[in-house]
């Protein structure tokens, strides 16, 4: 496993799914982790799972000041944040007729606004020290498009687009800026989602042959890249979406 050991992390939309897994593994490879979610309980649920001492945090990231006072409890506590991942998010389906402008607004808010919130927080520390690692989640969507999923995608290729930007603007200051670009992942939301279909059975057969590999991703497969991002040995990889797709994007 890759180490992180002594590596202070803080985690958005910790809670669940793939922000619990990228917690946990951070932990498991030796990070002192912040998890931060909107909810809570969900947040210190995460938190009582990790193999190292954590701290959970109740975060709006649509909320700019919340996440300067989250970032200075933090820099209270340890002085500096070495791992940032900016993985809290929402989706939605509907095509350009479908979506209604505040539906892109509501997404934009929190992909897109809320990414750049929380890491406005934590940036300038981490010029300061000449050191830093940001990750952020953004998707298959953000490389390719999807069908359905118009305001989705609008809000992923923005996360990769600033991914590559920030990765230019701060390699001289010593911080790398990386993005995961999953396909379907298995989480409890997708779940959710799936059972809400009339044949959930014929849904899930139909998101899973979407990947050449013929299933959807688990969290745990999303956390093991996070956790190689975020190590030393992957010192040379910045701006780069990182795709984790299961060959979803090998034919295109």
């Amino acid at each position: 496993m890759f180490s992180l050991s002594q590596k202070i992390a803080f985690v958005t939309g910790a809670g669940s799914g793939i922000g619990r897994a990228i917690a946990i593994a951070f932990a498991e490879a030796g990070a002192c982790v912040h998890a931060a979610d909107i909810d809570l309980a969900s947040a210190e649920e995460t938190v009582a799972m990790l193999a190292t001492p954590g701290t959970a945090h109740e975060l709006d990231v649509r909320d700019q000041e919340a996440c300067a006072r989250v970032a200075a409890l933090v820099h209270g506590a340890h002085g500096h944040l070495d791992i940032l991942v900016n993985n809290a998010g929402v989706g939605h389906v509907g095509t350009a007729l479908t979506t209604e402008l505040d539906d892109l607004d509501r997404l934009h808010a929190v992909n897109v606004r809320g990414l750049l919130a929380v890491t406005k927080a934590f940036l300038p520390r981490m010029v300061e020290r000449k050191a830093g690692n940001i990750i952020h989640m953004a998707s298959i969507g953000g490389v390719l498009a999807v069908r359905d999923r118009l305001a989705y995608c609008a809000t992923k290729f923005a996360v990769v687009g600033i991914t590559k930007s920030m990765a230019l603007d701060h390699a001289a200051d010593g911080i790398r800026v990386n993005c995961i670009c999953p396909g379907r992942v298995e989480t409890p939301f997708v779940k959710a989602r799936i059972a809400e279909y009339p044949d959930p059975e014929a849904a899930y057969r139909e998101m899973s042959a979407t990947q050449a590999l013929g299933r959807m991703g688990l969290p745990e497969e999303v956390a093991a890249a996070a956790v190689y991002l975020a190590s030393d040995e992957a010192a040379f990889v910045t701006g780069t979406p990182f795709l984790l797709d299961g060959g979803w994007a090998a034919g295109k």
